[in-house]
């Protein structure tokens, strides 16, 4: 069990024996000191180093005691202050009490008196951080990072928050923009590592020639360019998790290396003698089919074994279509607030469209989508105009048949939608050249008539 660090108490006296007494008795009393001549310098240490408690004089030349605090109280209002002066001034004590100053103590200063409320100080600056650390974690927990409530989803979730008691090795799998991050960082946050760090690596992202550096770490001169040494991503995840994405692109040389890390719970940095223990959770995640790549030959079946433990797919976005007005609206406020606008709204005839595509780019390209909705759209609703239709939605009709193109628009059968909906449809024509080789648009004719809209050929 790794010790509690040390409290750190910054002293801030122009006279040098104070300083030196100071010094002397916090250390015995286990504290790690800092002491500075006058308020500029004890700023400079304030800023380099985390303080939890600053014993300072009022009367200092440059910058004076009560200068000081507020000027500590603007850089690190969690940081505690006792004020010391050889002079009795009842104003000045209630000044500095009024500034945010802990205590206010009049020289000379006796140690039991010192070291009793330094004491009684300290325990408030480490009641405030576990406080700070408490809510952090609430919110952690309360705030989920997976977005949805389709079966799909839920089914996925039940088993990440299953396993994450656990350090068994797990497979995420399913297509680019699914968040298999984001179930990652689930899986860690529910765990008993989620304390620790979280290392997100994407394979594919790394050249071959710099993996080996970058999974398992090297030691200095092992390769040109190597001037120092460095720990690779296994290393600094110890302790908690490593996630490795696109693990399906590793070349075979790292799969090796890979495997034996797995088996031996060492790695061996490039150029080093003596392998590093590491104790890590282990969350790989794909977009490919890992037993056809071990059919092929392309990723080694004893490695596949090993990382799949625990699989766990990731449903598509188009396969949970009703967690779109859950997620669309999730951007919508998330990309509103961050850039400080109004959140605007979809109406039931937009959300009819999203929720009948087919989202190739899954998530990832709805977040897209409503990013570019809250930059772009200046009405407070976001209707299925003409001009939203060529500027801002994704082609309703991509990976439909021709068949579903007709039937996605034939709900919710009021003239008035059905206009819409068939104008809709004739400016993403237009605009996307999506028509028939005989000039036609790819949905039925009469559909177009039975809506009252204008006949396709009329429009192009």
């Amino acid at each position: 069990m790794s010790e509690a660090p040390l409290a750190t108490i910054l002293v801030v006296d122009d006279e040098q024996g104070n300083l030196d007494s100071l010094k002397r008795i916090f250390q015995r009393e286990g504290y790690e000191v800092f002491t500075a001549a006058n308020g500029r310098l004890g700023l400079d240490c304030l800023r380099e180093n985390s303080i939890n408690l600053v014993l300072c004089d009022v009367m200092m030349p440059h910058m004076d005691g009560l200068e000081l605090l507020k000027a500590i109280k603007t850089i690190a209002p969690q940081t505690e202050v006792i004020m010391m002066t050889a002079y009795g001034n009842i104003e000045r004590a209630v000044e500095a009490m009024k500034g945010g100053a802990y205590d206010f103590l009049t020289k000379p200063l006796k140690r039991r008196d010192i070291v009793r409320v330094v004491g009684k100080a300290l325990e408030k600056v480490n009641l405030v951080q576990e406080n700070r650390r408490l809510r952090d974690r609430l919110e952690q927990v309360d705030t989920p990072l997976i977005v949805g409530n389709s079966t799909a989803i839920r089914r996925a979730l039940e088993t990440a928050r299953q396993a994450a008691s656990s350090n068994a090795t797990i497979l995420l799998h399913g297509e680019s923009g699914t968040g298999k991050e984001l179930f990652a960082r689930e899986l860690h946050r529910h765990s008993p590592r989620r304390d620790k760090r979280f290392v997100a690596v994407n394979c594919a992202a790394i050249p071959d020639t710099l993996l080996d550096s970058e999974l398992f770490g090297h030691e200095k001169g092992a390769f040109t360019g190597a001037a120092t040494a460095r720990k690779g991503r296994f290393e600094l995840a110890s302790g908690g998790t490593l996630f490795l994405d696109e693990i399906g692109e590793l070349p075979a040389s790292a799969q090796v290396r890979l495997l034996r890390v797995l088996q031996e719970k060492q790695v061996d940095r490039l150029g080093g003698s003596d392998p590093v223990d590491i104790d890590l959770r282990l969350v790989t995640a794909t977009h490919r089919d890992l037993r056809e790549e071990v059919e092929k030959g392309q990723f080694r079946e004893d490695l596949f074994f090993r990382i799949n433990v625990i699989d766990i797919p990731i449903p598509l976005l188009r396969e949970r279509p009703e967690d779109i007005p859950l997620l669309a609206n999730h951007f919508l406020k998330l990309y509103a607030q961050s850039d400080n606008r109004e959140t605007p709204h979809l109406s039931t005839e937009t959300m009819e469209i999203l929720q009948n595509y087919s989202w190739p780019g899954n998530v990832r390209q709805l977040e897209n989508l409503m990013q570019r909705l809250v930059v772009l759209v200046r009405s407070d609703t976001v209707e299925p105009s003409e001009q939203n239709a060529r500027q801002l939605f994704p082609d309703p009709f991509r990976h439909l048949s021709r068949r579903n193109r007709t039937s996605c628009y034939q709900r919710n059968s009021s003239s008035h939608q059905w206009r819409q909906k068939a104008d809709f449809t004739i400016a993403w024509c237009r605009d996307k050249d999506d028509l028939s080789q005989d000039g036609s648009l790819p949905i039925a004719k009469r559909t177009i008539r039975r809506s009252g809209s204008r006949d396709c050929r009329s429009c192009v």
